[in-house]
């Protein structure tokens, strides 16, 4: 037996997808211009697939930052902050989005994915339960891997669903930990998080949002989900990335907890993985401000889903259920997709797509994602060329002729 063999039935799909002539899980870009475009197979290209929300990956004052902190502290830790201690670049951006929150601790990650795998992994235990929602990021369902917890799912952004799962634990001893998204990476929907909050005050559940996509774009001062449906106060715990809206890399967990500092010596993903380097710190502590100083970012990144989102439906695409910054375009299977993604990319767009197992429900998807900085003549020429591609392969009714 042959050491992939138990992957054998995704090879197979692998080599379906290449065949359309490039990988979209490979592609190469280049060179990057700017948030909104760069250089793929020698072209410019426009790029709607990046999750770069506010475009703050060039923003002039959060590359500056990091040039100064280089230049200060070099490039990086070369160790974990157990091993080699903390910078002060360190301390000081916990500080701040702890304040940001309103919550009084924050541990920072050296990724996201991190942030969730050793946050909830640590948090669940042994004759615990750990709930999360059927269509959680795979990082969740990692860290369901890594938990002696018992693990239940329920359906979808269901809160009747949740409850029932609550109620049938009955009076069983351990404690409950409930797992939710603020807005869910592939379809662009966000939770029910008000009604998902009462049944888990109903039960005494702990709750744990994941804000990585909502960060920045929800609620009035961008704390995201937690803060646009007024629980921030009811959720006990809130992860997030800085890859998404912050322009860098990186993950975080705020809590109101008193023991919340146990944290650090119990989470394997902080204990045992080098820190941020302090570039990245000084990028992400500027992009902060930025976010908070420069609330028509917001107001930009809506407009655009408004554009895009309206224009595609518009058109007779079938979307993900609701407007969001994640604007996910439903096709009929995997090779349709696949096709799809690649006549866009040879006219100079690049999105994402996004094919079973890694998609909810086994839905094929072209996965877009905006930016405030996109401009409304890009995204209407995306609609068009979409449009185009989309009656050409027969996903859109053909254009009526008027009458002559």
């Amino acid at each position: 037996m042959g050491l992939f063999d138990r992957h054998a039935g995704l090879l197979d799909a692998y080599r379906d997808v290449r065949t359309t002539g490039a990988d979209p899980f490979q592609i190469r870009m280049e060179r990057v211009l700017s948030p909104t475009e760069a250089i793929i197979d020698g072209k410019k290209c426009l790029t709607v697939g990046t999750n770069n929300y506010f475009g703050l990956t060039f923003d002039p004052s959060c590359m500056q930052a990091a040039i100064d902190a280089i230049k200060a502290e070099g490039t990086g830790t070369t160790g974990s902050r157990i091993a080699n201690g903390s910078y002060s670049e360190h301390v000081a951006l916990e500080e701040e989005i702890a304040a940001f929150y309103g919550k009084q601790h924050c541990m920072v990650f050296t990724t996201g994915y991190q942030a969730n795998l050793g946050v909830i992994s640590t948090l669940a235990g042994p004759e615990d339960f750990l709930l999360i929602d059927a269509d959680s990021h795979a990082s969740i369902y990692d860290a369901c891997k890594q938990t002696q917890a018992e693990v239940v799912r329920f359906k979808h952004n269901d809160p009747a669903s949740l409850d029932a799962r609550l109620r049938r634990l009955g009076d069983k001893p351990g404690n409950r930990l409930v797992v939710l998204e603020g807005i869910y990476s592939m379809l662009g929907d966000s939770a029910p998080l008000k009604e998902f909050i009462e049944v888990c005050k109903k039960y005494g559940a702990y709750v744990l949002v994941d804000e990585a996509h909502s960060l920045g774009a929800l609620g009035e001062n961008g704390r995201g989900l937690c803060e646009s449906a007024g629980v921030l106060d009811d959720c006990h715990f809130i992860v997030g990335t800085f890859s998404k809206t912050l322009g860098a890399i990186g993950g975080y967990c705020v809590s109101n907890d008193p023991d919340f500092d146990i944290l650090r010596v119990t989470v394997r993903s902080y204990m045992f993985t080098a820190s941020l380097p302090p570039s990245i710190v000084a990028s992400v502590r500027q992009a902060l401000k930025v976010v908070k100083a420069r609330p028509e970012l917001r107001k930009q990144l809506w407009d655009n889903v408004a554009t895009l989102y309206d224009g595609l439906a518009a058109q007779g695409f079938k979307l993900g259920p609701e407007h969001g910054p994640v604007v996910g375009v439903h096709l009929p299977d995997r090779m349709t997709a696949i096709g799809f993604w690649r006549a866009m990319l040879d006219a100079g767009i690049y999105v994402n797509v996004a094919v079973p197992p890694a998609t909810p429900n086994g839905v094929s998807l072209l996965r877009c994602s905006l930016c405030a900085v996109h401009t409304k003549e890009q995204l209407e020429h995306m609609i068009e060329v979409m449009t185009g591609i989309g009656r050409q392969m027969g996903v859109l009714a053909p254009k009526l002729q008027a009458a002559s």
